[in-house]
């Protein structure tokens, strides 16, 4: 583990600052409606977190998060039913092995397994939501910036890179 941190650890060169973006994959029966229910109750949780409603977690694919993390994510966490309780059977489940896998992925090229994360939650526990959108939040503002996340100025870059190329091939 003392490795993986060292590799990731990015606190110390992370921008004053700092606010990391996190995406949030929920489950429509118990997480998104936890995540809704903590607004209700006007709990206070980071406003960093973009929710992603899912009919079901075992819907998830390890592509959906590594392109959220491709499209400028931080961090990012799957939040189902709880085990045992999922609405389509065994769908979080599947959802907790493809983290786990996902994980595994992260770590091996370099951005990290620590900025995913899996949680379970019923639908009545807004206040579990908002525990775990604070979290992630915090875990991530003390990894630093992914390793992705685009500079700024490189947005413009890439895409006068991109025209230059096109105007090479119209020639």
């Amino acid at each position: 583990m003392s490795d993986e941190r060292e590799a990731i650890d990015t606190s110390e060169t992370a921008p004053a600052g700092f606010e990391p973006v996190i995406v949030a994959f929920c489950c429509q029966y118990c997480a998104y409606a936890a995540a809704d229910l903590a607004g209700s109750m006007r709990l206070q949780y980071s406003p960093n977190v973009r929710v992603v409603r899912l009919l079901c977690t075992g819907k998830t694919d390890p592509i959906f998060f590594l392109k959220a993390f491709e499209g400028g994510a931080d961090g990012v966490f799957v939040a189902g039913c709880m085990e045992g309780n999922c609405h389509f059977v065994e769908g979080n489940l599947r959802a907790k092995q493809r983290v786990q896998h996902a994980k595994g992925l992260l770590d091996e090229v370099g951005i990290g397994g620590g900025r995913l994360e899996m949680y379970n939650m019923s639908a009545g526990e807004g206040a579990k939501f908002a525990a775990a959108a604070d979290e992630m939040t915090e875990r991530i503002r003390s990894l630093g910036p992914s390793p992705l996340r685009p500079e700024p100025g490189d947005a413009e870059a890439a895409l006068q890179a991109a025209l230059d190329g096109v105007e090479v091939a119209q020639a």
